[in-house]
């Protein structure tokens, strides 16, 4: 179980190899968001000052100077800057779409500024992004970035029409997650390449290599909604929610037809009652959803870790191996 200094010292440990970069990515990044309105500079101002792990910049600049044997680039900045902004953008999107008035411990854009405002941050953040990139001519990063959020979306329009009739099959989980959630992370990774060694083959390889990240850090996200002492506290949101998790899949796969029959009524038309939820978590534990669900983010780790296997070592490698290792061993 780890605490969270030492999930900090780890993330603190991670990030030693690239801290000047980070540091001037920081500055750059700020100018990036720029504008002559005082009401952005002051919103953009509340969200640079309330960032998070910076994980995705993070990606990049690690991928770039283990591929290119310690460089980095203006590029990589530059594609650094255009996958947080866009990213931001889509995030403050989400806050309003979900109604969600906390990001990160902190209150949300729409939850200060209303919903207007958040949507209209949000479109000026995606436009600098999108400018960022054209007047640099760095349409291959461009490339990149926009098939990630095209992605995104058909995810969650995906798990938005599965959840209607909970039909989902594993092979469908694993898209609506690859798309949801992997794509970015792969995009960070292939950016990352593709900054300092472009139409390489390293810019693939890092791509599936992100990818592969990001599989096994949904799987992980799954697993909080169910708890377990080295995981946290039950939640069952995702239930709530009607969200088809890995877990839950593999035991209405498994379980009889009357305990499918109970399990998807209990989803559908009880998800709201704490007690049904509780047993439908406790069903789903007792039948090896759990372990299963462990089994399948651990074999995307060591998939992850045996594409690093074919680059040479250095400080780099080992904070992206650091990184992989940390993905599944995250208490949030």
């Amino acid at each position: 179980m780890l605490s969270l200094i030492h999930r900090m010292k780890i993330v603190e440990q991670i990030k030693q190899p690239i801290a000047f970069e980070m540091e001037l990515f920081e500055q750059k990044f700020l100018i990036s968001m720029s504008s002559k309105v005082a009401l952005l500079n002051r919103i953009t101002h509340y969200i640079v000052n309330r960032k998070g792990k910076q994980m995705r910049p993070m990606f990049v600049f690690l991928v770039s100077k283990m591929v290119a044997n310690g460089e980095v680039s203006d590029r990589t900045y530059r594609g650094a800057s255009v996958i947080e902004l866009i990213h931001t953008a889509t995030l403050v999107h989400d806050d309003v779409v979900d109604d969600s008035n906390r990001r990160r411990g902190f209150f949300s854009i729409n939850a200060l500024w209303k919903n207007k405002i958040a949507v209209l941050i949000g479109d000026f953040l995606l436009s600098k992004g999108l400018l960022l990139s054209i007047d640099n001519g760095d349409f291959d990063l461009l490339k990149i970035i926009s098939i990630a959020v095209r992605e995104m979306s058909e995810g969650e329009l995906l798990q938005i029409e599965k959840a209607r009739k909970l039909d989902i099959t594993e092979e469908v989980y694993y898209e609506i997650i690859r798309q949801k959630t992997a794509t970015l992370i792969a995009a960070c990774c292939s950016l990352g390449a593709a900054s300092v060694k472009p139409e390489s083959q390293d810019v693939e390889t890092m791509r599936k290599f992100g990818e592969l990240i990001g599989m096994a850090f949904q799987i992980k996200d799954d697993l909080f909604d169910y708890g377990q002492e080295q995981i946290g506290k039950p939640t069952g949101i995702d239930i709530k929610e009607q969200k088809m998790t890995l877990p839950l899949i593999y035991v209405l796969n498994n379980c009889t037809r009357k305990d499918k029959k109970w399990l998807i009524n209990s989803i559908k038309n009880h998800n709201k009652d704490k007690k049904r939820v509780k047993e439908v978590i406790g069903f789903v534990k007792d039948n090896g959803g759990l372990e299963y669900a462990i089994t399948k983010m651990k074999d995307f780790q060591v998939e992850a870790l045996q594409i690093l296997q074919h680059y040479p070592e250095s400080e780099y490698k080992n904070s992206l191996e650091l990184m992989v290792n940390y993905v599944i061993e995250r208490k949030k």
